[in-house]
């Protein structure tokens, strides 16, 4: 029994300290800026991340920006529509980790684009998020 204390006490550490890193992780300036090139439309996932192009009417980094700015640990950490470019982190409800989200606009068509900054998979949240922006932007 007191073994088993100890493990779940030690366990209990490991936990907070896991926790306590991964809010103290910052992404790397290097990741928050504009990516390259646009992609042509169409939806583009890759392991721990998910872009999507779309055509987009004017107004819909500022609608973006709203609903960015709406979603719960979300932040808004580089740019803004009037930018062109708008980089965001979204935290982990439990452990905090970040996700980086891009949304930049080239002529016509606008892009979203987000990717995990810590770990292999995002279990495919930042698709389901990418996703969500866009419904709530009205554009499908």
């Amino acid at each position: 029994m007191k073994i088993l204390l100890i493990l779940l006490i030690l366990l209990a550490i490991a936990l907070a300290a896991v926790m306590i890193w991964a809010r103290g992780v910052s992404p790397d300036p290097e990741r928050l800026s504009r990516p390259e090139t646009m992609p042509v439309t169409g939806d583009y996932p890759e392991p721990g991340g998910f872009t999507a192009v779309r055509d987009a009417p004017d107004g819909t980094l500022e609608r973006l920006d709203a609903i960015a700015r709406a979603t719960p640990r979300t932040e808004r950490v580089a740019g803004g529509p009037e930018t062109g470019h708008t980089a965001y982190v979204t935290r982990t409800a439990v452990m905090g980790f970040p996700d980086v989200t891009h949304v930049w606009r080239e002529g016509d068509r606008i892009a979203v684009s987000a990717h995990l900054v810590v770990g292999r998979s995002d279990m495919g949240v930042n698709r389901r998020r990418v996703e969500d922006w866009l419904s709530q932007a009205g554009i499908d």
